[in-house]
């Protein structure tokens, strides 16, 4: 029996079965941000247990709240300083170097096919995308990986989403994922890897298969994954080839070696949804949960106060030129306030570049730093209680955003057109 891409990373990576389904696994990459590393710093201190397992690969950033808002976000940021100074974790990105972790760690390479990632931040299965096994976890399972490398993890049965054909015009990956959260439910996918492939796939950008795995989690997906491939290699090779940490000699070579990663043919899986990707259109959510959805034509005419773009799941650079696209030589309807914040430092410099930052601005866009804090509701663009907000992020939940706010979740490009009408419309 062929094994699945997540089978064969558990499988190189085990170091006990002490139980059951419960496999212990190597890790390669620890990744931190200042809101739930503190808590495991401070209790690992506590226990007289400062220490790390690897400094080289762990990798920190301050992100969620930046710059600190108020006193106790200084505090939170200040432990992660500290510790990162007094670890030697020369991977640390503070203010003016930092952006949204799950943006920032793959635009600088700390992500390979094959690897085992963990964050305490349940958005890590964004990394997946690179064919790597990526989750959030809690407290305690972050002090261990910390302190010896490890995490335990029970052994993956995985969903497989094959998207076949071509994404029709104004249909993203944000529509794609979804429309299959709308179809397994908020619970279909739950303590499972959920496998993303088909031709459709294949065509998207990394960023676009970050989009979809970013998601995963919202369909209780302990992972989302892609199949690596050359479409990896290009974005990778800055940091593999000879420029970079010379692992390989050339892109066939590195290729080769992604491929062993795949799926096999006969991998037996929990379950296979096909998927036309014709059948596909711009959609939002409604409610309080990310599996309500309906198209943007059913919720057209939807009052908003608020447009935010930006966030892990789409600030990068391919989401801001979809939203400019749409709002060149527009301005943003009376009444709603449009925000932007660039995920990156490098994806604002880009913006910049590219004209698209002018873009945003004439239309009367609030342009912010790099920061998570709109998405989960702690700063740059908190919503007053009964305001609604769509937003490029991923989560609907009640008061994501805001004490008593509604989200609802959409496209860039659905975002940039909501902003000019004033409603939800599409691009």
């Amino acid at each position: 029996m062929g094994k699945t891409l997540a089978q064969k990373i558990f499988e190189s990576h085990v170091v006990d079965k002490p139980f059951g389904e419960a496999w212990v696994l190597r890790l390669d990459r620890v990744f931190c941000h200042e809101i739930t590393t503190p808590v495991a710093i401070n209790d690992l201190v506590a226990r007289g247990m400062d220490t790390v397992f690897d400094p080289d690969k762990i990798k920190a950033v301050i992100d969620h709240v930046t710059p600190a808002k108020d006193s106790k976000t200084a505090e939170q940021g200040r432990v992660l300083r500290q510790w990162a100074e007094r670890q030697g974790i020369k991977d640390f990105f503070d203010v003016g170097k930092n952006g949204v972790c799950h943006a920032l760690f793959p635009e600088k390479g700390f992500v390979r096919p094959g690897f085992t990632v963990i964050m305490g931040d349940s958005h890590t299965c964004t990394h997946g995308a690179f064919g790597a096994f990526a989750a959030g976890v809690g407290t305690t399972d972050l002090e261990v990986g910390i302190l010896k490398g490890v995490c335990a993890f029970q052994y993956p049965g995985t969903i497989r989403f094959e998207i076949e054909g071509k994404l029709p015009a104004g249909v993203t990956p944000k529509d794609a994922i979804l429309s299959i959260i709308k179809k397994i439910g908020v619970n279909g996918a739950t303590n499972k890897v959920m496998e993303f492939a088909g031709s459709a796939v294949e065509a998207m950008s990394m960023e676009g298969r970050m989009t979809l795995c970013n998601m995963a989690i919202e369909a209780g997906g302990t992972s989302g994954v892609c199949m690596p491939d050359a479409v990896t290699v290009d974005y990778l090779w800055p940091f593999i080839g000879p420029d970079g940490d010379k692992s390989y000699a050339n892109k066939d070579e590195a290729l080769v070696d992604f491929l062993k990663w795949h799926s096999d043919p006969d991998a037996e899986y929990e379950a296979v949804h096909k998927i036309d990707a014709a059948s596909l259109v711009p959609v939002t959510t409604f409610g309080f949960k990310p599996d309500q959805v309906k198209t943007i034509r059913e919720m057209a005419g939807t009052k908003v106060d608020q447009v935010y773009i930006g966030s892990c799941t789409n600030g990068r650079i391919e989401d801001l030129r979809q939203a400019a696209a749409v709002l060149k030589g527009k301005t943003v309807a009376s009444g709603v306030r449009g925000i932007v914040s660039p995920a990156t430092p490098a994806i604002f410099q880009q913006a910049l570049k590219e004209g698209i930052i002018q873009v945003f601005m004439d239309a009367g866009f609030c342009v912010t730093n790099p920061t998570c804090g709109a998405c989960l509701g702690m700063s740059n663009g908190v919503l007053a209680d009964g305001e609604v907000c769509a937003s490029t992020t991923n989560r609907n939940f009640f008061g994501r955003m805001g004490k008593g706010g509604t989200v609802h979740l959409m496209s860039p490009a659905s975002a940039a057109a909501t902003a000019v009408a004033g409603t939800i419309t599409e691009a």
